[in-house]
């Protein structure tokens, strides 16, 4: 057990300090405010306050711990060694930054409260965030200062028995569109034969006479290959499936089809389904709850994880419906636009409401990359793809996190556009 010493316990403090020190480097960590109590304590101990007691283990404190409400504060960018850092300490602090001020403002994603320019889904820029701007988006840059901090902390007290946490890998997939040609319905499949011929598209064309003759399987199944990846990697694999009414952002398949409910049942069935809220529904608090129940409805079960579409996130409103729906775990935290540690950590959090200074029952899973990211939006390589994929997860892998990636159903179907992202899917597993 580590003591912390500080002169007043915030909410804020509170927050930090467990997951820094419980969810991070697995050490159960209490505080004290009484300079005896501290005094006393023969275990592992630390000081974090405006000045020192003595010559114990030192961290000189910010004032963000102790504040409350949003302030534009002025950071700028120091290093730990070869480590970014900022909110220096000065000398007499045994770290040369308030570490754990600085998780606070990345972690609580502090810099979303403040006035920016959203995109044209509404979502907080990647090109706005500190990570982005001083580059060290594509780095778990708290759980770097964790590791870190513990080498100094082994050095202060080399007796105490310290614990190991393991690399976790989780794969989640996305189900956007179901199928790329069936179950869609007579006006649906008739403007895409239209489309296809206006567009001189006579392949694809030719491929969607076939499927829907049922003389080819439809090349978005690729549930069977999911799952018996699943299967043979032995890992944890979850399910988002979109389930809105059709709309320009949203089309899937209709959840009153038999095959598509079917097909959710079935996966169901040897995978964790999670709900995917349509895109309209960012705003609109009964077409997101309509749509959670049509989901529990299909699988009956109750769901408690989701991701938003588009990854349409608006911070703390979109995290506070989702606890109104009752939802447990939500893995949206990361950029459309970029691979990378959108809070700075490969550690699941609990969401922190800044407005109203508590620790949430929300539980918010980090991910490191969307195939999407990598093949649209950065414009890499099959090669720079994967490259880009094994450096993230060495990463993660460095500081025994849990690496999570969002692919979607039609990135293995080895179509024109995804040729060869099956081999890329499974050297990321592996």
């Amino acid at each position: 057990m580590l003591l912390v010493y500080t002169h007043k316990v915030t909410p804020r403090l509170n927050y930090i300090f467990k997951h820094f020190f419980v969810r991070i480097l697995q050490i159960p960590v209490v505080f004290s405010t009484k300079v005896d109590e501290f005094v006393a304590h023969n275990g592992p101990k630390i000081t974090y306050s405006k000045s020192p007691l003595g010559s114990e283990f030192f961290i000189r404190s910010h004032d963000l711990l102790f504040d409350q409400g949003i302030n534009d504060i002025d950071i700028n960018i120091l290093n730990w060694e070869t480590v970014p850092c900022f909110f220096p300490a000065g000398e007499a602090s045994s770290i040369p930054f308030d570490i754990f001020a600085a998780s606070f403002y990345l972690i609580s994603r502090y810099e979303e409260y403040l006035p920016h320019v959203q995109d044209m889904h509404e979502r907080f820029p990647v090109e706005e965030s500190l990570a982005f701007k001083n580059n060290f988006l594509e780095k778990p840059l708290v759980d770097i200062w964790a590791y870190k901090f513990l080498e100094h902390l082994k050095e202060k007290f080399p007796t105490y028995n310290y614990k190991k946490r393991n690399f976790k890998l989780i794969s989640t997939i996305d189900v956007d569109t179901a199928f790329a040609y069936k179950h869609k319905g007579v006006m649906r499949s008739l403007g895409g034969y239209f489309l296809d011929i206006f567009s001189f598209r006579f392949v694809n064309m030719w491929h969607r006479l076939l499927t829907n003759l049922n003389l080819r399987e439809d090349h978005y199944n690729t549930f069977s290959k999911l799952l018996d990846i699943k299967k043979e990697y032995n890992v944890p694999t979850l399910f988002f499936f979109l389930i809105g009414d059709y709309t320009t952002f949203d089309k899937n398949i209709s959840f009153s089809n038999n095959k598509f409910r079917s097909l959710i049942k079935s996966v169901a069935d040897y995978a964790k389904i999670g709900f995917k809220p349509s895109y309209f529904s960012l705003k609109n608090d009964e077409k997101r709850k309509k749509e959670k129940l049509r989901l529990e409805g299909i699988i009956n079960t109750p769901i408690v994880f989701s991701r938003q579409h588009f990854l349409r996130l608006i911070i703390p409103e979109t995290y506070r419906n989702l606890i109104d729906l009752d939802i447990q775990e939500d893995y949206t935290m990361g950029y459309a636009k970029h691979v990378g540690f959108r809070a700075s950590t490969c550690t699941p959090f609990y969401f922190y409401d800044l407005d109203f200074e508590i620790k949430t029952p929300l539980k918010l899973f980090p991910f490191a990359l969307m195939d999407t990211s990598l093949k649209d939006s950065m414009e890499l390589s099959n090669k720079e793809s994967l490259q880009k994929i094994i450096d993230l997860k060495n990463e993660v892998q460095k500081v025994d996190g849990t690496f999570i990636s969002i692919f979607h159903n039609e990135t293995l179907s080895e179509n024109e556009k995804w040729k060869g992202w099956g081999a890329i899917y499974k050297e990321m597993l592996s």
